[in-house]
């Protein structure tokens, strides 16, 4: 038997190269909301564990050594799930927009997330999205205009993937998930 198909994973971290660890903790602390977790050296680098929930040591992980100054290419971008709300979402597109080093900012929906896409100050992709009450097969994307009203929102975004395979309810859609799983690691 294959022990690693019994494995249950969950993504528990990233840890990013940086250039100035300083500059790229207050990025994360300030307007992202990341405390300082604990930090060291390791080797020549050091590391920096960030983390806003009680039960992750930490959820990233910042560490010296960052070997050039050219974009990030190994990870296409970290992603962050919230439990806000497209009010927290519209909020935070307010303080990327107004953060002079963040770029490559793009609201999108990808009818079972509301997401906003961006680069931090060193180029690494990140995604803080919602989810929406639907699950759609993906992938989709499609645009996000965050400047319309929150009912606007939901009835754009329900018209938009209404008629794309699998759509319907996301709460659903994660119960059939949970079975599957659970019959599949009961085996």
């Amino acid at each position: 038997m294959d022990t690693s198909a019994q494995l249950r994973l969950e993504v528990a971290h990233t840890v990013v190269y940086v250039h100035d660890v300083e500059k790229m903790i207050t990025f994360y602390s300030e307007v992202l909301g990341f405390e300082v977790a604990d930090r060291g050296p390791i080797g020549p680098n050091e590391i920096v564990f960030l983390s806003q929930i009680a039960n992750h040591h930490h959820q990233l992980a910042l560490i010296t050594g960052r070997p050039d100054t050219d974009n990030s290419n190994s990870v296409h971008h970290t992603a962050y799930r919230s439990a806000g709300t497209l009010d927290d979402l519209k909020a935070l597109l307010a303080t990327l927009e107004a953060h002079p080093e963040v770029t490559a900012i793009m609201p999108l929906t990808h009818g079972n997330a509301w997401s906003i896409y961006f680069e931090d100050p060193e180029h690494n992709g990140v995604e803080v999205f919602i989810d929406t009450p639907w699950h759609v097969q993906q992938p989709q994307a499609k645009p996000l205009d965050l400047t319309k009203s929150n009912d606007d929102i939901v009835a754009t975004t329900q018209a938009a993937f209404a008629d794309e395979p699998e759509f319907g309810d996301l709460a659903a859609f994660y119960d059939r998930r949970g079975e599957h799983l659970a019959e599949r690691f009961r085996s």
